[in-house]
């Protein structure tokens, strides 16, 4: 499978980013360079990674033994929420530089606001990012998790607007108002869990709309996302379901199966994850 297969997406900064990725969150290190290693050789070429995953050491691994040239992978890790701090943070950055390896990352992220932690103070924790970025160490700076009201804190105190806001979002939660607002401020927005944990699969809906189009429906609620405009990123450690993961830019969705996809919504009741207006989760 070719590469070339995957879009690339305009960031506000003048990079690009594929619009599919693979995602590492809640694989074991042992088992990340080779879940990592085949998603390379089916033809992924963007990897999301973050520093509480404690497995970048291993993505960077894979990365090296792929044979694929350093730029030829986008690789995104994100801010552990015990090093907001500013100094913190800049150290945690430059370690999550030397346990891959590299001597760049394509995209740096907060992983998460933390409004209730850090005297509410994600700004000054932005501004690492900024300066992170000046001085060439990251391409492109972002945020997680933000709201609507945590985004425009940082347009109203900050110089650089983030590239991404990587967000859940999956049809039982659309997260609409924050992709609203991402879209009219020209930030991307990245759909973590989109398939609310493997939950939506057993829709009669989704599973209606799989068997109209002749594919999975995994296939169906990725494909969902990418005619949404999200970039979306699976997570699997088998082969056949990565490759699968793969093969959704050969085939469209209608405008009645989006907007049956769409009406799954239910709001705030199907957010899977925590709210980012209370979570604050620091690991010990």
């Amino acid at each position: 499978m070719a590469a070339n297969r995957v879009p690339d997406i305009s960031l506000n900064d003048g990079n690009t980013i594929p619009q599919l990725g693979f995602g590492v969150f809640q694989i074991d290190p042992k088992d990340t360079a080779q879940a990592v290693g085949a998603a390379l050789e089916i033809g992924y070429r963007h990897i999301d990674t973050a520093q509480m995953y404690g497995n970048e050491a291993e993505v960077g691994q894979a990365v090296r033994a792929s044979g694929l040239d350093r730029d030829q992978v986008f690789v995104t890790s994100k801010l552990n929420n015990g090093f907001h701090r500013p100094d913190d943070a800049r150290k945690a950055f430059e370690q999550s530089l030397r346990e891959m390896k590299f001597d760049h990352l394509d995209l740096f992220l907060i992983h998460w606001p933390l409004p209730t932690l850090y005297d509410g103070d994600f700004v000054s924790t932005w501004k690492v990012l900024e300066d992170l970025r000046r001085e060439g160490k990251v391409k492109s700076i972002g945020v997680s998790n933000f709201q609507v009201a945590h985004l425009e804190r940082l347009a109203a105190e900050a110089d650089v607007v983030p590239a991404v806001n990587q967000i859940e979002a999956h049809p039982y939660f659309g997260n609409e108002e924050v992709r609203a607002y991402d879209h009219a401020h020209n930030i991307l927005t990245e759909a973590w869990s989109p398939i609310a944990q493997g939950k939506v699969l057993d829709d009669p809906t989704v599973v209606d709309i799989a068997e109209e189009v002749g594919r999975t429906p995994a296939q169906v609620v990725l494909r969902w996302h990418v005619q949404r405009g999200d970039i979306v990123f699976p997570k699997s450690t088998t082969p056949k379901r990565i490759e699968e993961n793969f093969a959704i830019f050969d085939f469209t969705l209608d405008d009645a199966a989006m907007d049956r996809l769409t009406g799954l919504g239910r709001g705030e009741a199907g957010r899977q994850g925590p709210n980012p207006d209370t979570f604050d989760y620091v690991p010990s």
